[in-house]
């Protein structure tokens, strides 16, 4: 076997979180689109398995057990060399490991292996929503996928180059329990409209993770002070942010400007869908 897959960045538009189970678990009701920009992973099949990470974001990836490609491939019972080219930034609630994991179960799954039930969600809650990589609504705990239809999204994704922990930012949630978004998701004509119905949203992660990363509001500020900002907020837990443009232009306008005022920022005008 032999194949090269594409794993998105997943991109929560808005991320609720409604509650605890008595395990600790968090329940999330989140709206999840995905970006044309994500990492690239080879899969060659072989008698051991191996995992060569390379890219402009290597640096700190584990190429061992502990990387999520790797317990993907060993949970799946597959062997072989795979090679991740990490173009993403990690630790960056952009779903940077979750979706490579889901890529080698997709591709996996392509050449006729069979996934073990529960092991997507046992790899972490956003690999399941990253295994459908298309438009989702995601609640529960991760496992419950509902398939949304929205406009095709321009949109500017930014991250200021600092590592955001999870664990952090969910202990530092003010509430647990706080109101899911409406049972329906009503039908957009445009990004406009789009736009405006996410402003009455949230992600109840945003005030937490600025309290451990204060480098996160500079970015929304800058965001949502970019010409023609429909709308600007935190993807995940964190540290990328995201603004979205009533059009592509706008969009790669917004990166030149942002990125020539912070060279050290990662900016990357994406299409969501």
């Amino acid at each position: 076997m032999a194949a090269e897959v594409f794993a998105p960045a997943k991109i929560n538009l808005t991320l609720h979180v409604t509650g605890r189970r008595g395990d600790g678990y968090h329940l999330l009701d989140s709206l999840v689109v995905f970006a044309d920009a994500g990492d690239r992973l080879a899969l060659e099949s072989g008698p051991e398995l191996a995992l060569e990470v390379t890219g402009l974001f290597a640096a700190g990836v584990p190429a061992d057990a502990r990387n999520l490609v790797w317990k993907a491939a060993e949970g799946a019972g597959w062997t072989g060399r795979i090679r991740l080219d990490k173009r993403l930034p990690h630790g960056a609630g952009i779903g940077g490991g979750s979706s490579d994991a889901a890529a080698v179960l997709r591709a996996l799954a392509g050449q006729g292996a069979t996934i073990p039930e529960g092991l997507p969600l046992s790899l972490g809650a956003d690999v399941p929503v990253c295994m459908a990589a298309r438009v989702s609504r995601m609640r529960g705990i991760g496992e419950r996928i509902t398939p949304v239809q929205l406009p095709e999204l321009h949109a500017l994704l930014v991250n200021p180059g600092v590592h955001v922990p999870t664990g952090p930012v969910f202990s530092a949630l003010a509430s647990r329990s706080n109101p899911p978004m409406p049972e329906d998701i009503p039908p957009f004509t445009s990004a406009e409209d789009c736009a405006a119905w996410l402003a009455e949203q949230r992600n109840d992660l945003e005030a937490p993770a600025i309290a451990v990363a204060p480098e996160i509001d500079r970015t929304l500020s800058d965001l949502r002070s970019s010409r023609q900002a429909l709308l600007a907020r935190m993807s995940g837990s964190g540290a990328t942010c995201f603004a979205l443009y009533p059009t592509k232009k706008a969009a790669h306008i917004a990166a030149y400007e942002i990125g020539a005022e912070h060279p050290d920022w990662w900016c990357s005008a994406v299409i969501l869908t």
